[in-house]
C-alpha cells in the first residue's frame, strides 16, 4: 500500500463506528471480515450492536466469516450524491447475504451488468482513503 493509498482524504466519508462495532472495523483493517452470533438464540447479524435483534440477549461473540456470499439486491448509481463519489461512477451499491447469514450492504466491484439475483460472491477487502472496506466480487 501507497502513503497516498494510507492517508484519509479529507471528503472521505469515513464511518465512525462506536464502541459496539469497532471490532469489526478492526477485524476488516486486519484482513477479516466478522459478524457476531447470539450464544442464547444462534442468530447471526451486523451491524455489530450490544443485544441480539431476536431475542435481545447480551451475550454474543464474533466470528470470521468464510467470504462467500450471495446477491440479494443491487443499485448502481450514475450521480454522486457525495462529492467524494462523483469521480467513481458508476458504482454498485448491493445488499449481500453472508453464507453464515447476516447480512449487509457494500459494494460489488466490477460490471454491474452481468449481476442477478443470488449470485454467488466473493469478499474482497479494499482501502478506500486509508480505511479497509468490505466488498464483493462475483465470483
Amino acid at each position: 500500500m501507497s502513503p497516498a493509498e494510507d492517508m484519509v482524504d479529507a471528503t472521505f466519508p469515513a464511518p465512525q463506528p462506536g464502541p459496539a462495532a469497532a471490532p469489526y472495523w478492526r477485524a476488516l483493517d486486519e484482513g477479516r471480515l466478522v459478524f457476531q452470533r447470539c450464544t442464547a438464540c444462534g442468530n447471526a447479524w451486523l451491524p455489530g450492536r450490544t443485544e441480539c435483534p431476536r431475542c435481545l440477549a447480551p451475550a454474543a461473540h464474533w466470528e470470521t466469516a468464510s467470504g462467500n456470499a450471495r446477491l440479494v439486491s443491487w443499485v448502481v448509481y450514475h450521480h454522486g450524491y457525495h462529492e467524494y463519489y462523483a469521480t467513481r461512477l458508476p458504482y454498485t451499491v448491493a445488499v449481500v447475504e453472508l453464507a453464515e447469514g447476516p447480512r449487509l450492504i457494500s459494494n460489488v466491484i466490477g460490471d454491474a451488468n452481468g449481476l442477478r439475483i443470488d449470485m454467488p460472491l466473493k469478499l474482497v477487502i479494499q482501502r478506500e482513503a486509508g480505511v479497509a472496506l468490505a466488498r464483493f466480487a462475483p465470483g
